[in-house]
């Protein structure tokens, strides 16, 4: 009997009233009282829409006869279409969603002079405790009110298109149902082709990321008069508080943006390049998740290989040194859908600001930019002496060392490992005076792992070399050659104390003697007494500490193969 009546009875909430004050019995009219009244009234009750509210229904002394508070759910009914009883159908016309109002129905627009079986009496006067707390009509379309709007919008969400999304979602009244933000998880899916809601496929579309909209939806566009289930109801207006965080499609490539070239770009990365770079790493909505200037080293990685991301594979494609570049990255050619289970959520569009520092290839060679003097009368060889001045940097132009800090010159012997390999190559050919540009590939620098604390590892560097002199070496093989003709009776001249053996004191102080007289040349660029002792112990060839006649030879008397000095 009383689900009888509650559904001839009940109403719904909006605006409209009659009278503030409780006229004297009988009444000829309803009287409303508002007993609440929310600060926004975006929408008032007008016939024809859909209602949910909840109520209590009593007798003017206060006695209850019927409430849905009790049966745990709203009364849910068309407004203006005979659903109600009279006084209900004309009282809630008028109502804001949240407003309360106490209405009072004479019987005449009620159950008149027969009542309601044994729950409503004859001309009863009836007092309903109204909460209104939906409306919405058959008419009605997706509302989509932006809040929020980022300055960069370079693409909104289409059909097909693939979004992650966080979102409060709260009744018309305001009640939470559901929201992504407790969860501490993004709403992912496709947008356009049913896998949502029709309410929130039409309400996404659009949508720039960083974009702030709330959408608001009635329930035959949500989940309709059955509700979810759960946390909504049957018959429920939806509102969700939407910010959109990330858009790919998946035909989607990556997309390049040069934000400056150097002024001189000599080569271009190839694949099979080895490359250093800084990158700032961010998801599409700005959210930070790495830095190698963080850890303040370069990402060294051969590119094209699949030794990285797809994406970037790609990205680092075609660049120049110094260039800087943005990288935008679809998930199917970074992480996928599952991310990096930390700080890359699955199907994230990856966005890389990146700064190229420098690339080379293994198969690279030293690479040589010479300016050579008005006359060059001899070109620096294996076993000279040189002596020269040299700024050194990276790519990028970091300073590494100079001689001219000190104002003295680096000197070594070529062909000795004294340098890198490649400053040996590069300083092979040159004359005094000339000035070369030398591009060195790490392979024939300082390889993976550089110089603690100078020189990064797998760096490209740049030598701005100067001759300033040099000095012949000798033949291959020589550590000392004689300017003339060799004596006949060189070991006697030796011996000078003639007891048939020639000690270190005796062959050091004759080889001197030779040098200062210009008889005999030691090989520049050397310790000359390592020399002589060098020379010494491969002549002593018993090892003995002494030199006797028999072992003395001379180095053009010995076998070919031997190379001793």
């Amino acid at each position: 009997m009383i689900r009888l009546l509650v559904q001839m009875i009940l109403p719904a909430i909006l605006v409209t009233f009659v009278a503030c004050n409780a006229p004297p019995v009988p009444l000829d009219d309803i009287v409303i009282e508002k007993t609440f009244t929310p600060e926004r009234c975006d929408r008032m009750v007008k016939s024809g829409d859909f209602v949910r509210y909840h109520y209590i229904g009593m007798f003017p002394d206060g006695k209850k006869f019927d409430s849905s508070y009790d049966r745990g759910t709203t009364y849910n009914v068309f407004v203006g279409r005979k659903q109600l009883i009279a006084g209900m159908d004309k009282a809630l016309v008028g109502m804001c969603v949240n407003e309360r109002w106490m209405i009072k129905i004479p019987p005449q627009l009620a159950y008149g002079k027969d009542g309601y079986g044994d729950i409503i009496p004859p001309d009863s006067i009836l007092h309903f405790d109204v909460l209104m707390l939906d409306i919405w009509n058959t008419e009605d379309k997706v509302q989509i009110k932006t809040y929020h709007k980022p300055e960069s919008c370079v693409r909104t969400v289409q059909v097909s298109d693939y979004v992650r999304y966080h979102y409060n979602g709260t009744l018309l009244n305001g009640t939470l149902f559901d929201s992504s933000h407790t969860r501490l998880r993004t709403y992912d899916t496709y947008v356009g082709i049913g896998w949502l809601i029709a309410g929130m496929d039409q309400g996404l579309l659009g949508m720039c990321v960083g974009e702030k909209r709330i959408v608001t939806m009635p329930p035959f566009l949500g989940y309709g008069e059955n509700g979810d289930g759960s946390d909504i109801p049957g018959q429920a207006s939806l509102v969700f508080d939407v910010i959109l965080l990330d858009l790919h499609n998946p035909k989607d490539e990556i997309t390049v943006e040069v934000q400056s070239l150097p002024d001189h770009c000599p080569r271009k990365s190839e694949v099979g390049d080895f490359m250093r770079y800084h990158y700032n790493g961010s998801l599409l909505d700005g959210t930070f998740f790495d830095s190698s200037y963080s850890r303040n080293r370069t990402y060294d990685t051969y590119i094209g290989k699949g030794y990285v991301i797809a994406g970037m594979d790609q990205g680092l494609l075609g660049v120049c040194v110094g260039e800087h570049r943005r990288i935008v990255i679809p998930p199917h050619l970074a992480y996928g859908e599952e991310g990096t289970g930390t700080k890359i959520p699955g199907s994230a569009v990856l966005v890389f600001d990146v700064h190229i520092i420098d690339f080379h290839n293994p198969s690279d060679i030293v690479e040589i930019t010479s300016v050579k003097p008005e006359k060059c009368i001899y070109n620096a060889k294996r076993g000279d002496f040189v002596k020269y001045h040299y700024n050194a940097t990276l790519m990028d132009g970091t300073y590494i060392g100079s001689t001219q800090t000190s104002g003295k010159t680096y000197d070594v012997v070529l062909g000795a490992g004294q340098v890198v390999i490649g400053m040996e190559q590069g300083l092979i050919g040159m004359c005094v005076g000339e000035k070369r540009r030398l591009v060195i590939p790490p392979h024939l620098g300082y390889g993976e792992r550089g110089v603690d604390g100078e020189v990064p590892g797998s760096a490209v560097l740049v030598f701005d070399v100067v001759l300033v002199d040099l000095e012949e070496g000798l033949p291959e093989g020589y550590m000392f050659v004689w300017n003339s003709d060799v004596s006949p009776n060189l070991f006697s001249e030796m011996d000078k104390n003639k007891d048939a053996q020639v000690d270190i004191t005796e062959f050091s102080d004759y080889i001197l003697q030779q040098v200062k007289e210009g008889k005999g040349r030691l090989a520049p660029g050397f310790d000359p007494q390592r020399i002589i002792q060098n020379m010494y112990d491969n002549q002593d060839r018993n090892k003995d500490g002494q030199i006797t006649e028999d072992e003395f030879k001379l180095k053009a008397d010995e076998a070919a193969s031997h190379d001793e000095l």
